[in-house]
């Protein structure tokens, strides 16, 4: 057995919704893919598709996307988290998002609300943290399906349905 074995830190998995302690500090971020329903992007991509192909013949040129780089979904960042309670233990979680880096400072007492993960084997998700030195809440936020299609794409798909509905509605009637 190393030295290096005898003198490593056990982080903790924590099992309830509240975590309050230090700040230990932000460890290594990397990024993770947030996963989209594909029936769900297949719709928005093919009424968009309708008024693409209506701007197409009235000779505008509309920014089109491919459909695997919308499947494909965004990226968020996923920072671990590491928190020591009052009896020394370190406690790792998991912060989806950002939060500025100004509002931790090691040593800070934080409150952390937290969340389990559909993949069991994964800690805890950071919901909100409480800098209870500063007494600031702090969210993180991380990018949905809504934001990685965009606002124009997803007007185009709500102009391409109703489109869509008013010659269903000409044809059956």
């Amino acid at each position: 057995m190393d030295d290096v074995d005898l003198h490593r830190e056990q982080i903790l998995r924590h099992v309830g919704p509240v975590i309050t302690g230090r700040f230990a500090g932000f460890q290594t971020s990397y990024t993770r893919e947030v996963r989209i329903g594909q029936p769900l992007v297949m719709a928005v991509f093919l009424a968009a598709g309708v008024i693409q192909l209506i701007g197409a013949m009235l000779r505008m040129k509309p920014g089109r996307r491919s459909f695997k780089e919308l499947k494909k979904g965004p990226e968020f960042l996923v920072t671990p988290v590491r928190v020591r309670d009052d009896l020394g233990q370190t406690y790792e979680v998991e912060m989806h998002g950002q939060l500025p880096q100004s509002a931790l400072h090691r040593g800070d007492l934080v409150q952390l609300t937290t969340a389990p993960q559909k993949d069991p084997h994964l800690a805890v998700r950071l919901v909100r943290l409480v800098n209870l030195t500063t007494m600031q809440p702090l969210t993180p936020r991380i990018p949905t399906m809504w934001s990685h299609m965009g606002p124009a794409l997803l007007l185009q798909a709500v102009l391409g349905f109703a489109v869509v509905a008013a010659v269903v509605a000409v044809l059956v009637s």
